[in-house]
């Protein structure tokens, strides 16, 4: 009985009519975003890809057999990348030019003389912005990531043509078991086996002196056991070098963390990124750097969300506080300083310095306080004030 009274009490179309001011002014505000945000995103994108196409072409025609379909492998792989690095910039421009023509044309004052408040009318881009956000990170983790892993690898074998596709993520690693450092050069997974590529093993005594050193070509991990091939040891108290076709290596290190030490955060998905991060914690090994990219994955397509908030003085400007060409540059410029201090503290975590949450969210916590300080300072705060009638004043007048 109380939860359907509670329930009659909430009045949806109350709320919806308190947020949204009416479906066909949402309607045309989106409509007017969004046809700015793809225009903008096609041409932007062309430009980009045309110089950066310029840069390359030569390299990539260098490879033996190659012909103009490279070329178009090229930029079938290129154009995810780019397009993905620059919405958030592209959202902030459609912002800048939607709320731009609605000031221009005195639309915001219409919406405002009809009682629109600026949450109001902002709330359909910040809906338009919501599509752009999610459309961008599933854009992320089905398109991007596939293409970053395919070029990487391309661009590592000189363009080559025909290149046989990569059979796991490969990379430079370090790690320690006891007192051998391990070193190898390249990690890959061939069917069931993991295959690791030019090892050398630094063997230590107690006191951390060098005693012997080992290279082998390769070793694979098969039926829970490890094995060196061809492999040449050297012993540095003997000065004997010894050769041996096949040698079992008896290490606790499993195949799974060379793959976890291997992975590159912007060529896997979110949830492959999260499962190498656990590995690792398995093995007590650091993963800020790890987490911070983790995180980044959802804070990067969300920081398209706040283009409305800082593009807000675009609109609600009035025109005594200068004029549209100096608030859009401001706009544009709050929007350069929220890319920078991201880019910025990204880094700061990357290399250790902040944490990963902090890293990932500070600058989009800060500038959405930025945003709502705008609209306050620029709307809200500057309602009229009544001031009392002085009587002494009327009647000399009269």
């Amino acid at each position: 009985m109380l939860w359907n009274k509670a329930y009659n009490s909430l009045n949806f179309k109350s709320i919806r009519r308190a947020l949204v001011p009416s479906k066909t002014l949402s309607s045309y505000i989106v409509k007017m975003h969004l046809s700015r945000f793809f225009g903008i995103l096609l041409g932007l994108t062309a430009v980009l890809q045309l110089l950066d196409l310029m840069g390359v072409s030569d390299d990539i025609l260098a490879a033996d057999g190659a012909t103009w379909r490279e070329i178009i492998e090229y930029i079938s792989l290129r154009t995810p990348q780019l397009i993905a690095q620059f919405v958030p910039f592209i959202a902030l421009l459609a912002t800048l030019l939607t709320l731009a023509t609605l000031n221009q044309h005195s639309e915001v004052i219409v919406m405002k003389a009809i009682g629109l408040s600026a949450h109001r009318i902002l709330f359909p881009l910040g809906m338009a912005s919501f599509i752009i956000a999610i459309s961008h990170m599933f854009y992320n983790e089905t398109i991007v990531v596939d293409a970053n892993a395919k070029l990487a690898y391309w661009a590592d074998n000189d363009y080559a043509v025909n290149l046989p596709p990569e059979e796991a993520p490969s990379g430079h690693v370090w790690i320690k078991e006891g007192n051998t450092i391990i070193q190898v050069e390249a990690v890959s997974r061939l069917r069931s086996r993991v295959v690791l590529d030019k090892v050398s093993l630094f063997e230590r005594d107690e006191a951390g002196k060098l005693i012997a050193m080992e290279r082998a070509d390769f070793a694979w991990h098969q039926n829970g056991q490890w094995t060196l091939h061809e492999v040449r040891r050297f012993d540095t108290n003997s000065h004997l070098l010894s050769i041996e076709p096949v040698v079992n290596w008896d290490i606790k290190t499993r195949p799974e963390r060379f793959l976890a030490l291997t992975v590159k955060p912007d060529q896997v998905s979110f949830f492959a990124l999260y499962n190498s991060i656990q590995e690792l914690k398995k093995e007590g090994l650091p993963t800020d750097r790890l987490m911070t990219s983790l995180l980044q994955k959802i804070a990067g397509p969300a920081s398209s969300m706040l283009m409305p908030l800082l593009a807000a003085l675009a609109a609600f400007g009035v025109h005594r506080a200068g004029s549209l060409v100096v608030r859009l540059v401001i706009g544009m410029a709050l929007g350069f300083s929220f890319f920078v201090a991201d880019n910025f503290m990204l880094a700061m975590g990357q290399f250790g310095v902040a944490p990963p949450l902090l890293a990932a969210w500070a600058p989009f916590l800060l500038f959405l306080i930025v945003g709502y300080m705008v609209i306050f300072q620029t709307e809200e705060g500057r309602k009229p004030v009544a001031r009392p009638i002085d009587n002494s004043v009327a009647k000399e007048k009269q």
